[in-house]
């Protein structure tokens, strides 16, 4: 048995406020690299903190700890957090997407968590509902001005950015979670726009990338997050990409069409992905957790052991910064006149 596992190439959830045995034994699965938190495992910020130090201890070694916390209607954690805007506010505020990524970042690190899976770099085509106020802009340079912004707010806090679903989730109406959408439009079109915000803030160092549960067949005729062309060709040869690929929900109906929960796995795993989320699904994540081969993977371990988060104070701490006092109180005051 390892006394110190490296971080593994699967992530998972837990069901509840605190971790029952079973969910000790999967986290030191030597395959586990991460725990992503939703809604339903958060009740205030002193559980969270301490369910977050016990996922800690039942791991031989380092484990990541995610949340979904971009702000709008997907903010996990809200009570005792401050609420923030969708992205698309900040347009009409830019000088605030830096400090409002600043302060998501800066929140979540004082309870523990290493990182959210944000900024969404998705370009708003007026079409996709499941993007629509989570993306930035309508406009790509807007878009990825203040995508910019936030990323660089978050990245003063101490956390690694996430940047999502690449290539692109905005001009599909179909959501991913119940169906796979299908994105009609050639590679040109994506790659001058919808690539854009990628190129960027990949130049400017992004370290995580999540790929869309879409497929867009004259590109290619798998869904991205399982498309060697899309993760190895443009991600990481033509855009140099050198972060973390996350893979998105292999529980996500548009990720069924290509087999069962191990072959979901399997076929992520070879496109190029890093880690694999297996989530709100105990059964699948077990099989998953089972069916791929222990390895080990420097390269994958390096990209991952960036997305540690550094934090930089306590919660109390934090909470009595000048800094801390003012941005959350301006970002709640957008918010009430929202």
């Amino acid at each position: 048995m390892t006394s110190n596992y490296p971080i593994g190439p699967i992530m998972l959830d837990v069901e509840g406020l605190s971790l029952t045995q079973p969910e000790k034994d999967k986290i030191n699965h030597p395959n586990t690299g991460a725990v992503i938190l939703f809604s339903r495992n958060y009740q205030c910020p002193e559980q969270i903190t301490e369910l977050i130090s016990s996922i800690r201890r039942a791991r031989s070694g380092t484990i990541l700890i995610a949340v979904d916390q971009e702000g709008g209607r997907v903010q996990r954690f809200q009570q005792g957090f401050t609420r923030l805007p969708p992205a698309s506010r900040y347009a009409q505020l830019p000088e605030l997407a830096e400090p409002a990524g600043w302060l998501m970042a800066a929140e979540l690190l004082a309870v523990g968590v290493d990182f959210s899976f944000a900024p969404v770099l998705d370009i708003d085509c007026s079409i996709s509902e499941i993007i629509g106020n989570r993306s930035f802009s309508t406009d790509y340079k807007l878009a990825t001005q203040l995508a910019g912004s936030f990323r660089k707010g978050m990245k003063e806090a101490g956390m690694a950015a996430t940047g999502k679903h690449f290539p692109g989730h905005g001009a599909v109406a179909l959501d991913s979670h119940l169906t796979l959408p299908v994105d009609e439009r050639d590679f040109d079109s994506i790659r001058t726009k919808d690539l854009l915000p990628f190129k960027q803030l990949i130049d400017e160092g992004l370290e995580g990338i999540m790929p869309a549960h879409v497929v867009y067949p004259k590109c290619d005729a798998n869904p991205a997050g399982f498309s060697p062309f899309w993760i190895q060709q443009i991600l990481r040869k033509e855009l140099n990409f050198n972060g973390t690929v996350f893979s998105d929900d292999l529980s996500m109906e548009g990720a069924a069409s290509v087999g069962d929960f191990p072959e979901r796995a399997r076929l992520a795993q070879q496109a190029g992905c890093d880690m694999i989320l297996v989530c709100n699904n105990p059964v699948a994540a077990e099989q998953v957790l089972d069916a791929l081969p222990i390895t080990q993977d420097p390269v994958r371990e390096q990209r991952l052991s960036q997305m540690q988060g550094k934090p930089q104070m306590n919660r109390e701490q934090l909470m009595n910064t000048e800094k801390w006092r003012s941005i959350s109180s301006l970002i709640a005051n957008i918010n009430n006149h929202a």
